[in-house]
């Protein structure tokens, strides 16, 4: 038996302010565990190029969004820069049954929910090294208006003052040692002795 299959799937939450390196980090992260699978989100907001449907995220519209929050879906969601995002329930559900580990790249707001209801997860917070180059990198991106950027430079303050509730913290200064660290975090929390049961029996 695989040591997946000893054990339930572990919830592997990873937030950060936007431009702090988040999705690069946790698209790295999937490529380098086999058996770490990323759950794809719902939003409501467009499609950037070169996202994939399925892939990057669900893609749905508001009504079908607040459907979905109705009939208690979503295991979180929340707004976030205009739109809304939300991870489904029965994802997380099939994980822990079939002993996936899930990796969900997602707003603080998101993970605060999920914190409350999935103790036993792992919240990981990705911190720029500091505000000057959470903007230098924003603005490189060339992706965003003046208003847009100036938005999440207001919103990476509020975001980062939540960072403290989280179990890890990793500056993402150098991506290569900011991966390193998280891939750590991942096979350490794996060995931890309460998630695998079988092995003491």
């Amino acid at each position: 038996m695989s040591e997946s299959k000893q054990r339930e799937g572990v919830l592997f939450v990873v937030s950060a302010p936007s431009g702090a390196g988040k999705t690069s980090l946790c698209r790295e992260l999937i490529d380098s565990f086999a058996d770490l699978r990323q759950s794809v989100s719902f939003t409501t907001r467009q499609v950037r190029a070169g996202e994939r449907d399925g892939v990057d995220y669900q893609f749905v519209g508001h009504a079908a969004f607040q459907q979905m929050i109705t009939e208690q879906q979503l295991a979180e969601w929340a707004q976030v820069h205009g739109n809304m995002y939300g991870t489904s329930l029965a994802t997380l559900e099939q994980g822990a049954v079939e002993g996936v580990d899930l990796l969900l790249d997602i707003d603080y707001q998101g993970a605060a929910q999920l914190k409350k209801n999935y103790q036993q997860g792992v919240f990981v917070f990705i911190l720029p090294p500091d505000l000057a180059e959470l903007e230098r990198r924003l603005r490189g991106r060339g992706t965003d208006s003046e208003e847009v950027i100036r938005r999440r430079l207001k919103n990476a303050e509020k975001e980062m003052s939540q960072a403290g509730w989280y179990d890890y913290l990793i500056v993402n200064d150098d991506f290569q040692t900011a991966l390193q660290q998280l891939s750590a975090i991942v096979v350490a929390e794996r060995c931890r002795a309460s998630r695998n049961p079988a092995l003491i029996k």
